[in-house]
């Protein structure tokens, strides 16, 4: 077969694929290099160091001087770091530290990266799935809802507030005013988006929902910490949400279930006729042809097999991964009775639109 292959493919494109995939090898290696760097903050420690040497870079770090000098030498190869070998320097230029490091917020990449070993870790499971169907639980992700909190808090922390919540025109001054609002999240994961609204509106009620244990655990331990006396948590199904409520959200989280269809009518059922229904979800169309230009359509692909689809499919559920993506997500919220729905992107939230949806026809 091989020798097929090279009588009729073209030599000329053939080079250049076989270059394309060296980058592939490449970018794919210096993506767990990056990962390390963000865990260890290698990366937050360079930003604020002139050009230092390893010994210098490590001890800032308090870290162990030989691993940081493998490391430093693989990003430095990999164009991320600057070395002088005269001296023995490294550096970060500030151009990078902003895509990099955690003073970046929502424009810190690396922390996305940490992604790669997570989903690297089931793997096998992965390709028992391909063969047999089924899926992967959400069991076999120890690190899923740790990492989701620290990536979605980075948007969060910036965004929702003064930015994701004013996409419904008029909602910051119901919640903050008189007797306030009672608002849902469902699939709310380690409740940060709850506690961040519920300490940004002291006269609204906020409830979070979710299947995990211990998700619902840290929800409560970062409310007690913050003294947050509006703000409570349940062990819960989205798909048996009950009302009334003036408010829900779902942030990233209805493309995931198993039963997305049942949650949304769920949703519509709980919310007052005159409520809003906010939803975050992937930035992508339900057209395999019209994600071909997507900045990051290859990692929302990944994610997919590798978490999203799977982890339904491992319940019996519908699987929806990527076919979630702006007109399924519009055809469900309209056959789950939301009449009017509204599509906002907020500048810096690469991976979300947002849906602002009310009930009627």
């Amino acid at each position: 077969m091989s020798h097929t292959i090279r009588r009729t493919a073209d030599p000329a494109r053939q080079e250049e694929f076989a270059g394309r995939m060296v980058e592939v090898l490449n970018d794919a290696c210096l993506g767990y290099l990056c990962s390390l760097g963000h865990r260890t903050r290698l990366f937050d420690v360079m930003a604020g160091l002139p050009p230092s040497t390893s010994e210098e870079i490590a001890d800032a770090a308090g870290l162990n001087e030989r691993y940081a000098r493998e490391w430093l030498g693989g990003v430095t190869v990999g164009g991320i770091v600057g070395y002088d070998p005269a001296d023995g320097t490294y550096r970060l230029p500030p151009e990078h530290a902003a895509s990099l490091c955690r003073a970046a917020g929502p424009d810190n990449l690396a922390s996305f990266l940490q992604d790669l070993a997570l989903i690297g870790l089931v793997e096998d499971e992965v390709v028992t799935a391909f063969r047999d169907g089924g899926g992967v639980p959400y069991s076999s992700y120890p690190k899923f809802q740790e990492l989701q909190a620290e990536e979605t808090a980075r948007v969060y922390d910036a965004a929702l507030v003064d930015v994701i919540i004013p996409l419904a025109p008029g909602l910051p001054e119901l919640l903050g005013s008189g007797g306030g609002l009672d608002v849902l999240d469902v699939g709310t994961g380690q409740g940060h988006a709850v506690n961040l609204l519920a300490r940004a509106f002291p006269a609204s009620r906020f409830t979070g929902v979710d299947m995990s244990e211990g998700g619902i655990a840290a929800a409560r331990a970062e409310a007690a910490r913050l003294g947050l006396r509006n703000a409570h948590f349940d062990l819960a199904d989205a798909a048996a949400v009950t009302g009334p409520y003036d408010l829900i959200t779902a942030f990233d989280v209805i493309h995931d279930l198993a039963r997305p269809a049942a949650t949304l009518v769920a949703v519509a059922g709980a919310l007052r006729d005159d409520g809003v229904f906010l939803m975050g979800d992937i930035a992508a169309s339900s057209r395999l042809e019209e994600n071909l230009d997507l900045p990051l359509g290859p990692t929302l692909y990944a994610f997919s097999v590798f978490y999203c689809m799977t982890t339904s499919l491992s319940e019996g559920g519908a699987g929806l991964g990527t076919v979630w993506g702006r007109q399924t997500a519009l055809r469900m919220l309209k056959e789950a009775g939301f009449g009017e729905v509204a599509v906002r992107e907020v500048e810096g939230d690469i991976l979300n639109v947002y849906y602002v949806a009310r009930k009627g026809s």
